[in-house]
């Protein structure tokens, strides 16, 4: 289960829970004003914890390391297509609101919104 490199324009390296050395793949785009930060999962081409469950702590080691505030990108989530027969592993993105309570934390995006922010 190979990502193709066009979900990301980096791999960075991120502390993990408990400190584990962890990565994913990153792009941040700037779109109408907005700043996107997009983490992919890299699956087995990560070591350590996955950018769901790293979550807030994984935002916050981008934010410190890109010089962004929080406050001020909005933070997406990116499962990739792997071409697996396995559902699990269609190409999904989810933005997140580490601000908003646990019901209104994750929305998925419609593919129109992912098109308009990554150009395809």
């Amino acid at each position: 289960m190979k990502v193709s490199k066009e979900y990301y324009d980096e791999i960075f390296e991120f502390k993990g829970e408990w400190d584990m050395e962890s990565s994913c793949g990153l792009k941040i785009r700037e779109i109408d004003g907005k700043k996107y930060v997009i983490v992919t999962e890299l699956y087995q081409d990560n070591p350590g914890t996955s950018v769901t469950y790293a979550g807030k702590k994984l935002a916050d080691q981008i934010c410190e390391a890109k010089g962004l505030d929080l406050k001020d990108i909005i933070y997406l989530e990116c499962t990739p297509n792997t071409n697996s027969k396995l559902s699990f592993y269609d190409e999904e993105y989810f933005q997140v609101d580490f601000f908003a309570d646990t019901q209104h934390k994750y929305r998925q995006l419609s593919k129109e919104e992912v098109m308009k922010i990554l150009g395809r």
